[in-house]
């Protein structure tokens, strides 16, 4: 799903040396390094080195791509405001998942949001149209690129969104990609993922899974993937972190057995 935004300003990029725990099957949190003491789980802790991730898979709306907030008008964000909610509408995730055209998307999306129909497919059309690459993660793509990295995209996409979204210069790093709308299957579920390592013959203990929604960050270690809940509100700081993380020689991954 696109139409997220990123931010102005980030809020923790300059931490130095950030060490990662994960005191949950979910996400990840950043502290700092204390001369004193590390603020840790009540679980022992174990390191999955870095060392071991051969590929890295993105997802796109919120990661790579979305929307600058500076350039609408707060109507316009409005219209879309459901994508911040913890579910999907389903007439959303039937886009997604290919079953439903456009145009009964438009039809729905002007139900939802109770108004006419063409500022409902003025709106949509303008989304897909002025969604753009983050920067900072467009940097990083291309230096785990050049550092020798496997790169796909494993996302929650329509038919509409992505065929745009391909023409953009930073999809030329991606070997390859699992989108949903082709695949009629949407993440959280299992078989999306699956589709990805098989497809590509991938190890899942060799592929890192960055994704902006826990529950599919969640889904992808479930199946033996590291995982990377993203920050779609501070792309800056998350893309600063991962660099820490697989650029910088012999960092490691702290998570905590569950």
């Amino acid at each position: 799903m696109l139409i997220n935004s990123y931010p102005l300003q980030p809020h923790y990029a300059t931490e130095p040396n950030p060490i990662v725990f994960r005191s949950s099957p979910l996400f990840y949190h950043s502290v700092k390094k204390s001369p004193r003491r590390l603020q840790f789980s009540r679980e022992m802790p174990t390191f999955v080195t870095m060392e071991k991730i051969k590929n890295v898979v993105f997802d796109l709306g919120g990661v790579v791509f979305a929307r600058d907030p500076r350039k609408f008008e707060p109507e316009f964000i409005k219209f879309f405001s459901y994508i911040l909610l913890p579910e999907m509408p389903k007439f959303w995730e039937d886009y997604d998942r290919g079953v439903v055209t456009m145009d009964e998307v438009i039809t729905a999306l002007a139900d939802y949001n109770a108004c006419d129909r063409d500022l409902a497919e003025r709106n949509l059309l303008r989304s897909i149209a002025t969604q753009e690459e983050i920067p900072a993660t467009r940097a990083l793509i291309a230096a785990l690129h050049e550092a020798g990295y496997r790169l796909y995209v494993l996302s929650n996409m329509s038919r509409e969104f992505i065929e745009f979204l391909r023409r953009k210069d930073v999809y030329a790093h991606f070997t390859g990609e699992v989108v949903s709308c082709e695949e009629h299957v949407v993440k959280p579920d299992p078989r999306i993922y699956t589709t990805l390592t098989e497809r590509y013959s991938l190890e899942p203990s060799e592929t890192l899974f960055i994704d902006d929604r826990e529950k599919n960050v969640a889904a992808a270690r479930e199946l033996g993937w590291q995982g990377y809940h993203f920050d779609h509100r501070n792309p800056e700081a998350s893309c600063t972190h991962l660099r820490e993380l697989l650029l910088r020689p012999n960092y490691s991954l702290l998570t905590t057995n569950y």
